[in-house]
């Protein structure tokens, strides 16, 4: 099999057929094809009175040596399968805390291994999940055992899908299969940029759970865990409250993929002396701007064509005073929602559809915040910044869950005007008018103001008066590091696996995933 890349092709392209695009790009007769297949792609928008795509296609030939020689762009391409490790020898079965991206595959690759897990996911399944997050978004009714953070699926459930990574491992593409195998859009297997949207999400997300209980796994709903137990440095049980009643769970293996928003797991690691360490982070704000002038910025003429969803975009810029204020986590054509999970403590994430066809489009607006900012050598210093954050936004936001909001155009010149211009925030359940000084460190708002004026130079009208700032945006990461060695065993209790995003090993969906494979291999090699 050979790959030919940087195939460009007008957006009335025709992808029903592939081999003419052989025919007509590669010159290559119909007759020599035996197979093609679409794997990658993009939108090339740097010219926007020339917006097209470019392609890359997997092709069986004939005489494909001499294809190699007379296309540019083309390499032989052998796929690597992904083979499920054999599980060990054991007796107990092993634990999984939480069923996030890195728990759902940690517990997959165990099932399929028929190493027959058992998953401890604090919130609900996704089904009631979603009726307590919409009774949340309607009516600030928090639970904070179920929530944007916590419940199948974990935070990612609840946001845009996406699966962009800048990692690289040979796992992803078997990720990707596996989503699409349990319901996803198979467009996934080939954009650059692919996204699931929170809608198509939720129903795969119970597909996999149901093959892992189909494989002899168990998934408990409502049980938190609460403790180890442990014998010479070595993990011997999990503790757990289910309905109330404390339960003890027999076991020699623990994936601890809690999430980066279980504040509760960091505080009992700290008091049982697991070796943790503080991280950098990020924090700030979500931007909203117009879904058509985005679209219109990043697409110029073309925006609204046809062949073209909603326009997405990355920014970063690197700022006088030594900070990095970054998009994060952007949701074209979507909502910023109530992504709280501590009472009287406010956090925002950005969400959206597969459809992506809400009035506006929003992204993180972040800035690092690095250990040396914390003022203090505790391990948990991040984590109690984050509290400090969103108990001041909380406030800000005057309570009941309602979000600070203040225009970019308010923002810079510092003055409240009570007033929107274009775009309408799209935050429920309520925003009040505030200043992100109310609630952000000044390094932040500072680097806030000199960032969003130099990325309007780079998107037209990013830094728009109308544009909408709802804070605070906190989550994006984990403060904090579950120290492990290269066996992925905590340095200080053996059998025990921090895993994730929230033990500071992966930055989204897709790298969840991974480690969450990796530290399922782990555990199914154990001697």
């Amino acid at each position: 099999m050979i790959r030919v890349n940087g195939i460009r092709v007008p957006l009335e392209q025709d992808f029903d057929d592939l081999a003419a695009i052989c025919e007509k790009k590669l010159r290559i007769k119909r007759s020599r094809i035996r197979s093609v297949k679409l794997s990658k792609k993009s939108i090339d928008a740097r010219k926007k009175n020339d917006v097209h795509f470019i392609i890359s296609l997997d092709i069986e030939a004939d005489g494909e040596e001499s294809i190699l020689k007379a296309v540019k762009n083309t390499v032989r391409y052998e796929k690597k399968p992904y083979v499920i490790p054999e599980a060990a020898s054991s007796k107990l079965r092993p634990v999984i805390v939480g069923f996030g991206p890195a728990g759902m595959f940690a517990s997959l690759v165990l099932a399929m291994a028929g190493a027959r897990p058992i998953v401890l996911e604090r919130g609900d399944d996704v089904d009631t999940r979603c009726r307590k997050v919409e009774e949340f978004r309607i009516k600030g009714v928090l639970d904070t055992e179920c929530n944007i953070q916590f419940g199948e699926g974990g935070a990612g459930t609840f946001s845009d899908g996406k699966l962009n990574t800048g990692i690289s491992d040979d796992r992803i593409g078997w990720v990707f299969e596996r989503l699409v195998e349990f319901g996803a859009p198979e467009e996934i297997l080939y954009l650059a940029k692919p996204h699931i949207g929170t809608d198509k999400l939720r129903g795969a997300v119970k597909q996999l759970r149901e093959r892992v209980i189909s494989l002899g796994g168990e998934v408990m709903f409502g049980a938190k865990f609460c403790g180890l137990s442990c014998e010479n440095s070595a993990v011997t049980g999990v503790d757990l409250i289910k309905n109330g009643k404390k339960e003890h769970i027999l076991t020699d293996s623990v994936i601890l993929a809690s999430g980066h928003s279980a504040r509760d797991v960091f505080e009992l690691m700290k008091s049982m002396e697991i070796s943790i360490s503080q991280k950098n982070f990020s924090v700030g704000v979500r931007i909203e701007h117009r879904r058509t002038d985005i679209d219109k910025a990043m697409y110029g003429q073309f925006a609204g064509h046809k062949a073209l969803k909603a326009a997405d975009y990355k920014l970063a810029v690197h700022l006088p005073n030594g900070r990095t204020l970054y998009t994060f986590c952007m949701c074209p054509g979507g909502y910023v929602v109530a992504a709280s999970s501590e009472k009287n403590r406010l956090a925002v994430n950005g969400m959206s559809c597969f459809a992506r066809d809400a009035d506006n489009s929003n992204s993180a607006l972040l800035v690092n915040v690095n250990t040396d900012d914390y003022g203090s050598n505790d391990p948990l210093a991040g984590m109690y910044l984050q509290r400090d954050i969103e108990e001041s936004a909380y406030k800000a936001g005057g309570g009941n869950y309602k979000a600070p909001v203040a225009t970019v155009g308010e923002f810079l010149s510092g003055k409240i005007t009570d007033k929107f211009g274009k775009v309408t925030p799209s935050y429920l359940p309520g925003c009040k008018h505030a200043l992100p000084d109310e609630y952000l460190p000044d390094f932040v708002c500072d680097s806030l103001r000199m960032g969003i004026t130099e990325m309007g130079r780079r998107i037209q009208g990013f830094d728009s008066p109308d544009a909408v700032l709802t804070g605070a945006e906190t989550r994006s990461s984990s403060p904090v590091r579950i120290d492990r060695g290269a066996d992925l065993q905590s340095l200080s209790l053996r059998g025990l696996y921090p895993c994730g995003e929230g033990a500071g090993y992966a930055g989204g969906i897709v790298s969840a995933a991974v480690d969450g494979m990796k530290c399922a291999e782990a555990v199914l090699n154990k001697v």
